[in-house]
């Protein structure tokens, strides 16, 4: 383990959710059109609106994955040219760090981590799932996050930073759930990037002024939303060149990797042409387990929307973007170009721990900071993350 000098802020770490967390608090009268267990040819499987889900192959998780195991693989290293089923290799029974908060207190201390925002791992493939259903999605997420408050809590021993998930589909549920949440002492909420769901194939976006009552309740409260990976609904896109559109994680497809569209890229720049952060500058954003290569495409693109529209803009998007958003990048990436393009101090540690994708070692994600100043390095790999969970 890496030695710091200090304690780490983690601003990707997860957790694998109780098969209850979607069931407990939901009406059983609503559980059909949103989440059940069925057994279907000997195994365990989730139904999600009545159709078996393959988010996660195995939604039980035990067992699971090791830590880390991908690590080459993300690092775009496969010589032997393994299958990803042999590149996982052993799985084990799950930990108890992965579903107790005093254990995970623990593991995280023995990391050498201070503290730690803390996401779904199914949760953030659900809404896509439930897009032709909102009221079916605001009765699973809002029971989900009653679960993640009985079980995690949303600042326990003000460590562990466990973000409850909003949907924007019903734009009145989702203020109502966000003040409840900030009242129930939430310190950051998560949402996926992408465009929202209205029903059917219906989507809009993000920025859309439906929506500003939820982020008048966000700027207010001065926590920032965490804009996470998932199931975003743009495999509808690799679907029109011939790929999948269901979301099966690890099912990973050469072209897909290679196509160029970026949910998170498109949910930036739609927060920012449609005004979110002018209409509410105390916004803040983060982006979590959606990488940075994406930064520098998004940056050319609303400078040269700047320099041909500035009629359009309140203030120079480029700008927002520093101001208002905070990157965590996958540590495989260009960091130091990152750092170049949006400053050190808008740069997250996130480890994706414990996930396969993800580092064994958490802090080892220092190793890939070479060329940076030691105030560089606590700013990233600490005061940047915890700053962010502190209420403005």
């Amino acid at each position: 383990m890496a030695d710091l000098g200090f304690e780490a802020f983690d601003a990707d770490h997860h957790y694998y959710e109780a098969e209850d967390a979607f069931t407990r608090h939901v009406d059983r009268r609503m559980q059909s059109r949103c989440m059940q267990w069925a057994e279907i040819g000997g195994r365990k499987r989730l139904l999600v609106a009545g159709k078996v889900n393959r988010f996660i192959p195995n939604p039980t998780f035990d067992p699971v994955a090791q830590p880390g195991i991908l690590d080459e693989f993300f690092r775009g290293r496969n010589p032997k040219g393994a299958s990803v089923a042999e590149l996982f290799g052993r799985l084990d029974p799950i930990s108890p760090a992965y579903r107790d908060r005093d254990a995970r207190v623990k593991q995280m201390l023995e990391q050498g981590i201070a503290g730690a925002m803390l996401f779904p791992t199914l949760g953030v493939g659900m809404q896509e799932s439930l897009r032709h259903d909102p009221v079916a999605a605001c009765a699973a997420f809002e029971g989900f996050n009653k679960w993640l408050e009985e079980d995690w809590g949303f600042h326990y021993q003000n460590r562990i930073y466990a973000a409850p998930y909003i949907s924007l589909m019903d734009p009145a549920w989702a203020e109502r759930e966000a003040e409840r949440l900030i009242a129930a002492g939430a310190r950051v909420l998560s949402m996926v990037p992408g465009p929202v769901p209205l029903g059917g194939d219906a989507s809009t976006s993000p920025g859309d002024a439906r929506f500003d009552g939820f982020w008048s309740r966000v700027a207010e409260a001065g926590i920032p939303v965490a804009f996470h990976s998932g199931d975003a609904g743009y495999r509808r896109i690799a679907e029109q060149w011939g790929g999948d559109r269901e979301f099966r994680a690890f099912a990973y497809n050469s072209l897909t990797g290679c196509l160029s569209s970026e949910p998170i890229h498109d949910t930036l720049a739609a927060l920012i042409c449609h005004g979110v952060f002018e209409r509410h500058p105390r916004v803040r954003v983060a982006t979590i387990e959606c990488g940075s290569a994406w930064a520098p495409d998004l940056i050319r693109r609303l400078k040269k929307a700047y320099g041909q529209m500035p009629m359009a803009f309140q203030k120079d998007p480029v700008d927002q973007l520093r101001d208002n958003v905070w990157i965590a990048p996958y540590y495989e990436d260009d960091i130091a170009g990152l750092r170049d393009l949006i400053g050190a101090e808008s740069i997250l540690f996130g480890s994706d721990f414990p996930h396969a994708e993800g580092l064994a070692v958490p802090t080892d994600f220092v190793n890939d900071l070479d060329g940076f100043s030691s105030a560089e390095v606590q700013a990233i790999m600490r005061d940047n993350g915890s700053q962010l969970v502190q209420p403005i």
